[in-house]
């Protein structure tokens, strides 16, 4: 006899045998023992996870003269058949190959004849969403009304691109990824019938490498087989062969980039493409292996959502307890966006060393998650300075704090137009008195000044909102600076440029007073992309 492939070999031929699908399994064999057999099915789940097997399974059950627990017996006429192949009652067609309207029309003539043995006659249509348009509604019509001896069974990948009218009038099962532990326990048992030497280490990965298919386990299983046969199977060798790294270098990789340790995020880098490994499985790792992260972080290492064993929860525990929640989401993004780009890369190694030097040098990431991190590096430096200045002299601080209260009076003087023009020097020092959120509003704002005693606030587009909910916040600094009552504006860059065109564009009082705008206009349009002309 020619060799069969493992899926092949090991193909469930019962019900008991399926693994991971207990709610299709249960329904089915009541279905079968309480004679309640539909007359279309579809069904709906990833590859490899048992859709054609248990639709096989079904259709041999529902022909068998004496089932046992809903699935064929094996025995019986019908089922000796089935199984030496001369049974012509299980009609099985490949929609990928067979989608036009002729084929589905030879469906519906063959319906008409009653089946040679047994009660049924079953046609299995794989990957049904590939028929065409004109073939679903070829179907459509015997589908709703077909003679009582027919059933048809429909697989498929992707339910959304099949018609309504097809979905209607079929039972929907919905075929769930295989947990890993139950792949694991499953290829145990098979290595055991089969004689091979493997770790249960190596059987965990390739159960988790699955994602929830049993029929690409045992592909990556038999892929091993081959490549090390009459050897012991470890999870390096395992880790080789499919080109990925072993998880302590995903831990050492994040370390790094908590550390901001460039050279040796880089160095590790270097050992993965040294190694051979595939750089876009590692990019795919490193984006699991933060997606664990924050699940340890969020559910305290919740079990039933990480499934792994209890040692590395506890590594990804103690990992996760040096990153904040926002960070993790840093790390997923990039790391999405890196496994995205090497796709189709030409230089992936370039591509994973750049990514790199993003994350661990927090200046070079100009992406808007970083700005959460860049205020809490400046706050964790405001706290450590403040904390010297404290330990240096604690009874200045407490005299200092003192006699500002005391030299502040309960009604401030007015500010005359000279004081605002001193004060629009002081701006870096009164955004540095801003509270964390108030900074980051006006972070790339700008003072100016056109006439009058009023002092400008000058912001980029779109602004308004967050401008006006912190305006109290900065009116308050300001008088505290200035030591007298400012009246503060806020206004657009492109409102202030036509402003002050309009007071000194055509008679400038002054040639200094020109200048003075000028420089903070371009200051303004330089810091927030504005292209602002001035018009001397």
């Amino acid at each position: 006899m020619s060799y069969l492939a493992l899926y092949r070999k090991y193909r469930p031929r019962v019900f008991d045998d399926v693994v991971g699908q207990e709610h299709i399994v249960r329904t089915l064999t009541n279905q079968i023992n309480t004679n309640r057999v539909a007359h279309a099915y579809l069904f709906c789940g990833s590859r490899g996870t048992g859709k054609t097997s248990i639709a096989k399974i079904f259709a041999r059950a529902v022909n068998c003269e004496h089932p046992v627990n809903g699935s064929a017996c094996g025995v019986c006429d019908a089922c000796q058949k089935v199984q030496d192949g001369s049974g012509i009652n299980i009609i099985e067609m490949d929609a990928a190959s067979h989608n036009g309207v002729d084929n589905i029309r030879e469906i519906n003539e063959e319906v008409k004849y009653t089946p040679a043995v047994g009660k049924y006659k079953i046609y299995i249509i794989d990957e049904v969403h590939m028929l065409s348009t004109g073939a679903f509604n070829a179907l459509l019509k015997t589908l709703e009304e077909p003679p009582a001896h027919v059933i048809f069974i429909l697989a498929t990948t992707d339910p959304q691109k099949i018609p309504v009218t097809i979905l209607s009038r079929c039972q929907r099962f919905d075929f769930k990824r295989i947990a890993a532990k139950e792949i694991q326990d499953r290829l145990n048992i098979y290595m055991k019938e089969e004689n091979i030497d493997i770790e249960d280490k190596a059987l965990a990965y390739i159960a988790k490498l699955a994602d929830g298919g049993m029929r690409d386990a045992l592909s990556i299983l038999e892929q091993s087989i081959s490549f090390y046969f009459d050897e012991t199977i470890t999870l390096d060798k395992v880790l080789y062969l499919v080109g990925a790294v072993d998880s302590s270098i995903l831990f050492d990789m994040i370390y790094a980039i908590i550390a901001q340790d460039t050279k040796k995020a880089l160095e590790l880098c270097e050992a993965v493409n040294a190694m051979g490994r595939s750089i876009r499985q590692f990019a795919s790792d490193l984006l699991e292996h933060s997606r664990n992260l924050l699940i340890a972080k969020t559910t305290n290492g919740m079990a039933s959502v990480l499934d792994y064993s209890s040692e590395y929860i506890k590594a990804l525990q103690k990992q996760a307890e040096a990153i904040s929640v926002n960070e993790l989401m840093r790390y997923i993004k990039h790391f999405g966006q890196l496994e995205y780009e090497l796709r189709n890369a030409i230089s992936p190694r370039i591509l994973l060393e750049v990514a790199m030097l993003k994350l661990s040098e927090i200046q070079m990431d100009t992406s808007a998650e970083s700005m959460m991190t860049k205020i809490q590096f400046l706050e964790q430096k405001l706290d450590k300075l403040a904390e010297e200045g404290l330990k240096a002299a604690p009874i200045m601080a407490v005299a200092s704090v003192v006699s500002s209260k005391e030299v502040i009076p309960a009604r401030l003087p007015k500010a005359i137009p000279e004081d605002v023009r001193q004060l629009i020097k002081k701006w870096p020092e009164i955004k540095l008195k801003l509270g964390r959120a108030a900074w980051s509003i006006f972070e790339t704002a700008e003072a100016g000044f056109v006439e009058d005693d009023i002092f400008y606030v000058v912001y980029k587009e779109g602004m308004d909102a967050p401008v006006s909910a912190h305006l109290e916040e900065l009116k308050k600094v300001i008088n505290e600076v200035a030591g007298k009552e400012v009246k503060v504006k806020p206004i657009e860059a492109d409102d202030y440029a036509t402003k002050c065109i309009e007071v000194y564009g055509s008679n400038p009082k002054q040639t200094e007073d020109i200048k003075d705008i000028s420089s903070v206009i371009k200051n303004v349009a330089a810091k927030i992309n504005f292209n602002i002309e001035i018009k001397n």
